[in-house]
């Protein structure tokens, strides 16, 4: 049976059984147990905190938090998921990146059977099929949706007016654009992700929109042209137009560079619109696109993160019963209202949302941009294999080779020898 067809019934068991289950649920269940809770100090684990409060007294459980950055949240994870640790009941996880992996190490608890025991107004089958299907491994339910999510190109409209330059139609007029902005303003021209393991969010858009895919017949397609053409362009960019130091430079960074008004073009994440927008500034001197198409089309990158249980935990009754309001359609509203995009196309018509976004007509942009991305976008950020988050690791020296002055035949060469090793081990 196919991802998509399991998905699909997973979704009409959850409609055919929440109205049985929500006559007997009672958020008072599990009073007086733990949940530990490992979040991702993103702006979604950011939200996630600030409403901790109001789980604890909806249900009497107390959650005990541990926020790290990105890198450092997976790493702990790993020390805990490879001791077969109970010290863990809930993880934010990107299905797209480690979805497979964790799968078949066993590391998530299926959540097929809990959409079934679900609050009256949770709708269990209100969320984006697309996302579903890509938590479900082996006809298992590994995460419930938070967001949605891709890298946007963020631009400045006044420096634009200034240089004389339209917004970029294609990707070589990024890098003209950029060429240009250096000549008429001091600001840093194009920003963008350089640090290693966080490339592959941002460098994967480019190589799709160059027609460009990692693996041909079973074997790393990293020195086919698109790919080498994109690792031109990226790496170009960042080292001949990009901030100081950029090869460190992740989400924070970037958006920090962009909100104090330092760099012209910011291709970076959706979900750090609340931080670019943060004080106001950039409020009235940003429009928002999605990245131009290339010789390949337009292929954006769309993804989203999940809340997931352990399959170790030590309290996953409990623990579902924080999926379930981190998830829900009322604390969903909260996440778009903060400039999170919902995963949920009615959180996306809630009148208080549609209301928000006509305030601004940079946040319409920022909308209709997620919704271009929701209806042509890939999940493909690494190698499709149960290494991928291994496989970003090598495409982002891969980068960074080019960014710090290699040759791009000689990155490449070096990436396809360490992932075609990879995917003989897979």
């Amino acid at each position: 049976m196919s991802r998509r067809l399991l998905s699909l019934t997973f979704l009409m068991l959850a409609t055919s059984t929440s109205a049985i289950a929500a006559q007997e649920f009672d958020w008072r269940a599990h009073e007086g147990k733990t949940v530990h809770f490992l979040a991702n100090s993103n702006p979604i684990g950011k939200l996630l905190i600030d409403h901790e409060a109001e789980f604890e007294e909806l249900t009497g459980i107390d959650l005990v938090i541990d926020g790290y950055q990105e890198q450092q949240m997976r790493q702990r994870l790993m020390t805990v998921m490879n001791a077969r640790s109970d010290e863990v009941d809930v993880f934010m996880t990107l299905p797209s990146r480690e979805g497979m992996q964790f799968a078949k190490a066993g590391w998530y608890r299926d959540l097929t059977p809990y959409m079934q025991q679900v609050a009256p107004d949770y709708d269990a089958q209100g969320f984006a099929p697309a996302l579903i299907e890509a938590a479900t491994f082996d006809g298992q339910l590994t995460g419930v949706p938070l967001n949605i999510e891709g890298p946007l190109l963020y631009y400045r409209t006044d420096i634009f007016e200034e240089c004389g330059l339209d917004a970029p139609a294609s990707l070589d007029d990024i890098r003209a654009d950029a060429e240009k902005l250096k000549e008429c303003s001091d600001v840093t021209p194009f920003a963008s992700r350089g640090l290693a393991a966080a490339v592959p969010y941002t460098f994967a858009g480019f190589m799709h929109n160059m027609g460009g895919s990692y693996m041909a017949d079973g074997q790393s397609a990293m020195c086919s042209q698109p790919v080498k053409d994109a690792l031109s362009l990226y790496g170009g960019l960042l080292r001949d137009f990009g901030p100081p130091g950029v090869v460190n430079y992740s989400f924070q960074q970037l958006t920090a560079l962009y909100r104090a008004g330092r760099s012209a073009m910011s291709f970076e994440s959706s979900n750090e619109f609340s931080g670019v927008m943060e004080g106001g500034d950039r409020l009235e001197d940003t429009a928002i696109i999605p990245l131009p198409p290339g010789p390949g089309g337009s292929h954006p990158t769309v993804i989203g993160w999940a809340l997931a249980i352990s399959d170790k935990a030590a309290n996953p009754d409990a623990a579902w019963y924080f999926l379930q309001w981190a998830s829900s359609p009322k604390m969903q509203e909260q996440f778009a209202l903060a400039g999170i995009a919902p995963p949920r196309a009615a959180v996306a018509e809630a009148p208080e949302y549609k209301a928000w976004l006509d305030e601004s007509p940079v946040r319409q942009q920022w909308q209709a941009a997620l919704t271009q991305l929701a209806d042509t976008g890939t999940s493909e950020i690494g190698f499709p294999i149960v290494g991928n988050p291994e496989s970003r690791e090598y495409i982002g020296q891969a980068v960074g080779d080019v960014l710090l002055g290699s040759s791009v035949e000689d990155a490449c060469a070096k990436a396809d020898v360490a992932l075609n090793e990879l995917i003989a081990r897979d």
